[in-house]
């Protein structure tokens, strides 16, 4: 199932790892390093610039790791994956 994540990015539902909340995630420093490792990596991903952004979505294709950083909060991307909202 492909899944829009923000603005004109879709990913399948395939490649997601993990989608986390940022709000409550960042207060921990291994999630924060993380994000700062991700984002020197290159592998990081802003979908909408100027909207706040809500979550994070960890997904690998192809053995590439990718983190997107999405203005959707977790509970609208979750009703997406079910089905419920689009």
């Amino acid at each position: 199932m492909l899944l829009n994540i923000g603005q004109d990015k879709i990913i399948s539902d395939r490649e997601i790892i993990g989608i986390f909340d940022l709000d409550n995630t960042t207060v921990s420093k291994a999630t924060r390093d993380y994000i700062n490792f991700s984002v020197k990596k290159d592998e990081c991903v802003t979908v909408s610039p100027e909207d706040l952004p809500k979550s994070f979505i960890v997904c690998e294709k192809n053995g590439k790791r990718t983190v997107y950083i999405s203005p959707f909060n977790t509970a609208t991307v979750f009703k997406r994956l079910e089905g419920k909202s689009f």
